[in-house]
């Protein structure tokens, strides 16, 4: 499948103020490509890759990008939507980090393990395209 980069990703990423922050994202977007095999999406602030479909108990349901992350003033986030808890033990490895329930947060990539980040994303890619997806990310990895 295509990687290539959508003029809109680029002019986004491009217009990042911050140049740590915006080469993240260039590392990011090369991780997430090669890791999904899929071409990023612009969703707002948020650059996806691939979409998964989720249904919850609940009936509510949609699609999602199956891979994500928004370079944000503070942080680069990188959301995993099966949840963090899901990848404990990867993240303990992976270096200065903070984390929300399905958000993970890296002040700078340039200070963690690029190995381990990228196998979170593709273990993460990998469960959410696996099928219909049933949980909530603070559900996920319980």
């Amino acid at each position: 499948m295509s990687t290539a980069i959508p003029d809109d990703v680029r002019a986004f990423v491009d217009a990042v103020e911050r140049p740590g922050r915006r080469r993240d994202a260039e590392t990011l977007l090369e991780m997430m490509g090669r890791v999904t095999g899929q071409a990023p999406e612009l969703q707002g602030t948020i650059v996806g890759f691939g979409r998964y479909h989720y249904e919850y108990a609940s009936g509510r349901s949609g699609d999602a990008p199956a891979a994500a992350f928004a370079p944000r003033a503070a942080n680069s986030v990188v959301y995993l939507m099966d949840g963090v808890e899901a990848h404990a033990a990867d993240l303990e490895r992976l270096g200065p980090h903070r984390t929300g329930v399905g958000c993970l947060y890296l002040a700078n990539l340039a200070q963690v393990d690029l190995a381990v980040l990228e196998k979170v994303v593709a273990d993460a890619y990998a469960t959410l395209t696996a099928g219909t997806y049933g949980l909530r990310a603070r559900d996920g990895g319980s």
